[in-house]
């Protein structure tokens, strides 16, 4: 078995068996072939690595089919002809009414997916830009990943708005030819503004202590320089002798040398004087608005011949829309900073109670009384608290980067009205609460439970809603991450539903009918980082619903949808110009900032008698999950081993190295949780609690979703997930632990020369709990899916059925190699000869290590404790002759060679499959 169409063969024989043995497991049984061939030697790594190389070419190519069936057509012409298909001529001012708002915000977040080198990325989006199929062109690349540092993620962030910024430029061109073409009198008026653009890479402080401050001005400074560029760059084009590139050109300059001098070390005060009084200097070339620019090239417009207005208006619109920058920004930090820091300002000594009633009381009074301070950067760089140091960083980029562009303030794990209260206090101290955006983060159990009445409570303070009405918005975020990991991805979306039509609701019940509800969703988990893999219809709707929509429509509120795109998994749908321009039309064509609010009514919310105790159900399903201490332990029982990194935010929070064995899930982030989840071969939070929640009432339920286009979204889900998903899996990784498995497995003599370290095995992991912790769950979640399969049986037939068997033989493969490779290093580890405890490290510990993947911990004490680099006699130059050392001493290089090196390869190779495993899944996390 040297071909993966070999392996694929074998692995269908193999299901072929369980109809004979049930508990027969062909994932296990395959990963045992292949071990044995690995150790008799008929089968080696260079060729594990070929049968890899292929596999990883199938999911290039999976990956690749996928996004372009999300996004297709892929050409220009045919998006052209696209959006002009549904652009209607009807009037005027209902034109004007829907495109000069946005139908979107997208940002460009950094969560760590970026799982696919540069190459492959590359490859992948090529393949989707063109509408043919997907060939092994996109194999074709090397798999080398650079380092994922901050820089790097600001840099692909960067590069994606650019190809979204170039999209929106050739959507608004059509739409003022659109309106040039069929209101020629009154055209010049309109002012298209469908989407807009912003990032939080550089400016996200929840969860990491790794971003300075002069980092974020620094990445502020060098949007603004690209973006002014970009504008001397479409300005050039449509005019190369244009006046106002005389002005443009300095600008774009100056502000690059201004970003240089943040790049640099500005820890010494000297230092940080001279880069600061650079930047606040008044100087001809620094610019801090546009609007002089937007209105000169507005006011040639109406003047000029068609072609030349259309550009010059195009040019304006890019201004208006994104200002100073590649796009607006977010800063982020977390509840518990903005605690620590208002308890430093107004209550030293601890006295005050933030859920209390008297500390809002107390906070009314501060803001209203709060006199706007004067800052500089040395008050910045002394600054200690994180969340005073953010509202100092974004009082110096309005002042003397961008005065114009709003800046974003989101709060995560906000669950007080107290806490949203105290960062207006800071806003208004420092004098930037007309220019941010306060947005509190709904995303843990506790929040999205009593998310409705902290509305009620904020919206019905006068100061938030005087705030609000000089913002022209009430701004939410919802989060699908951690709600998604311990609510379940179902249960999460609908609280979240529930939560922003309470958003309508208090919005309407306060007065505040006036202003736009602008609403943030950062998406998904487990299916993709678009939290819905079916189509860009159902990736839109998922996080907010037409029901939701409908809300704030009969309110008479405008709504303002905002959507994350993250990482490698959503830059890939701006990777390319073709990529850009085809998401951008989906969207436009989509319109997810309108809706029918005359439509008929979903009985899915209708039937709450059914549908509530149905999400309750899955909810407590899950929960139970969460509490599960089997469930706890097999997510966590290799750690992170069988992840790649794909950010430069840590993927697990702060513990004890060494205490893997009682991991917490909340020591794990979301993002990792749940590509744990995929590379175990089983979307836990996505599946588990439909089947069991419809248990005893299956026909009522399946004909309820089945009716109900909310609950046929919530099956397509459930069966893109399923049809990746196998029990057999889960239960073929506690196999690796099972202690008789290893003492029967040289029986009979089979394999006699593993006879030692399988004994050695079996005695070591007869004290382990992992072989009876992946039984106990395998079996838990077999129980639900045969209910599931039971639902999903009385309802339409999800389409593809032949590819996802097709799909899921090929994660069977994977899966069955991976164990081969586990189990090649498990023995080798295992038949490193004993050496001497140091630094506290036994032989144990390093076994340990290996089991639980730590193998870069665990080579780094086996190569100290053999060692091959060491003085020889030869090195030096002595005049008294030794007869000793009789030989040459070659060390422990042949031991490396037998055990230490084959570990380090097989593990390269597992982490191979993992990304294989991941393209077919659609992404990491």
């Amino acid at each position: 078995m040297k071909t993966v169409g070999e392996l694929v063969e074998r692995i269908q024989s193999l299901h072929r068996r369980t109809e004979e043995t049930p508990l027969f497991n062909p994932v296990f049984q395959l990963s045992l072939d292949l071990s044995r061939l690995l150790e008799s030697g008929d089968l080696t790594l260079d060729d594990c690595d070929r049968l890899i190389a292929e596999l990883e070419c199938d999911a290039l190519k999976s990956r690749a089919e996928r996004l372009h069936r999300l996004i297709a057509p892929s050409s220009p012409e045919a998006n052209a002809d696209e959006l002009a298909t549904a652009l209607s001529a009807g009037d005027f001012t209902t034109f004007r009414d829907r495109w000069e708002r946005p139908q979107l915000h997208a940002v460009f977040t950094a969560h760590p997916t970026f799982l696919l080198s540069p190459a492959q990325s590359a490859a992948v989006a090529e393949a989707a830009s063109i509408d043919e199929p997907v060939d092994s062109a996109v194999c074709a690349v090397p798999a080398a990943r650079p380092p994922i540092t901050l820089a790097y993620e600001h840099e692909q962030a960067m590069r994606a708005i650019a190809h979204a910024q170039d999209a929106r430029d050739r959507i608004v061109a059509q739409l003022l030819t659109h309106a040039r073409q069929h209101w020629p009198d009154e055209w010049t008026a309109f002012a298209p503004l469908p989407f807009r653009f912003a990032s939080w890479v550089g400016y996200d402080m929840d969860g990491r202590t790794d971003i300075g401050w002069a980092q974020s001005i620094g990445f502020r400074l060098a949007e603004k320089a690209e973006r002014l560029a970009r504008y001397v760059v479409s300005l050039d084009a449509i005019d190369p002798a244009h006046a106002l590139l005389r002005e443009l050109r300095p600008a774009a300059d100056y502000a690059a040398d201004r970003a240089r001098d943040f790049s640099a070390d500005l820890s010494d005060p000297a230092a940080l004087s001279v880069a600061a009084n650079r930047l606040t200097a008044n100087d001809p070339r620094k610019l801090l608005t546009l609007a002089r620019y937007i209105e000169a090239l507005e006011s040639e417009a109406r003047s000029a011949q068609d072609e030349r207005a259309v550009g010059l208006k195009t040019l304006a619109a890019a201004m208006r829309a994104d200002g100073l920058g590649m796009g607006w920004i977010h800063f982020r930090v977390n509840a518990k900073q903005l605690h620590n820091a208002i308890r430093r300002r107004l209550d030293p000594d601890g006295a005050l109670d933030l859920s209390s009633k008297s500390a809002v009381v107390h906070l009314r009074r501060v803001i209203s009384e709060a006199k706007p301070l004067r800052s500089n950067f040395a008050a910045l760089a002394i600054e200690s608290s994180t969340a005073i140091r953010q509202f100092l960083a974004m009082a110096q980029i309005l002042q003397h980067v961008d005065a114009d562009a709003p800046i974003r303030m989101l709060i995560a794990e906000c669950e007080e009205p107290a806490t949203l209260l105290a960062g207006l206090y800071f806003a208004r101290l420092f004098g930037i609460a007309d220019k941010v955006d306060l947005s509190p983060l709904f995303e843990t159990e506790t929040a999205l439970e009593h998310g409705g009445r902290f509305l009620d409570s904020l919206l019905a303070e006068e100061e938030y809603r005087t705030y609000a009405r000089e913002r022209g918005r009430v701004s939410i975020q919802t989060g699908f991450s951690d709600a998604g990991r311990f609510v379940g991805q179902i249960p999460a979306s609908l609280a979240i539903e529930r939560l922003q039509g309470r958003l309508a609701q208090a919005m309407e019940t306060n007065g505040l009918g006036d202003v736009a509800a602008l609403v943030f969703n950062t998406h998904g988990e487990s299916m993709g980082r678009g939290a819905h893999p079916d189509s860009f219809a159902d990736r839109l709707d998922w996080p907010l619903s037409p029901w939701a929509r409908r809300r704030f429509v009969r309110a008479g509120i405008r709504l303002e949808p905002e959507v994350s795109f993250q990482g490698g998994d959503g830059y890939l749908l701006f990777a390319t110009p073709e990529l850009a321009l085809a998401t951008l039309t989906r969207i436009a064509e989509l319109r997810p900032a309108e809706t029918d609010a005359d439509a008929a009514p979903d009985p899915f919310y209708r039937r709450i008698d059914i549908s509530l105790d149905f999400y309750r159900a899955i909810r407590d399903h899950q929960h139970s999950h969460l509490e599960s201490r089997t469930y706890s332990r097999a997510v966590t029982a290799f750690g992170l081993g069988l992840l790649n990194p794909t950010g430069s935010r840590v993927s697990r929070r702060q513990s004890d190295l060494s205490a893997d064995r009682e991991m917490s899930l909340r020591q794990i982030r979301a993002i990792p949780h749940n590509a744990i989840l995929q590379q175990l071969g089983y979307p836990v939070n996505v599946i588990a609690g439909v089947g069991s929640a419809a248990d005893g009432n299956y026909e009522e339920i399946a004909a309820l979703l089945s009716s109900s286009e909310r609950g046929m979204q919530l099956i397509r889900l459930v069966r893109a997930a399923n049809a990746l998903a196998s029990v057999k899996t889960v239960a073929a990784f506690g196999e690796l632990f099972n202690s008789a498995y290893w003492a029967s497995r040289p029986y009979r003599g089979t394999e006699s020369h593993l006879s030692e370290p399988c004994q050695a095995l079996a005695e070591y992991l007869i004290k382990d709990d992992r072989a009876g912790v992946f039984r106990r769950l395998a079996s838990r979640l077999r129980v639900d899916a045969l209910k599931l399969h039971r639902l999903l049986a009385m309802m339409p037939e999800g389409e593809g059925r032949s590819q996802n068997e097709s799909v899921r033989r090929a994660i069977g493969v994977c899966q069955a190699l991976r164990l081969a490779l586990f189990q090649h290093m498990f023995i080798r580890a295992v038949s490193v000869p004993a050496f001497s405890r140091a630094n506290d490290v036994s032989r144990d510990d390093v076994l340990e290590m290996v089991f639980t993947l730590r193998i870069d911990e665990a080579l780094a004490q086996l190569r100290r404790a053999f060692p091959t680099s060491f003085p020889k006699i030869g090195d030096f130059e002595l005049a008294e002759p030794t007869d000793y050392p009789e030989g040459a001493d070659e060390g422990y290089e042949g031991l490396r060679r037998a055990f230490i090196d084959p570990i380090d390869r097989a593990y390269a190779l597992s982490l191979r499959i993992t990304t294989a495993i991941a393209n077919h899944f659609g992404a990491h996390g």
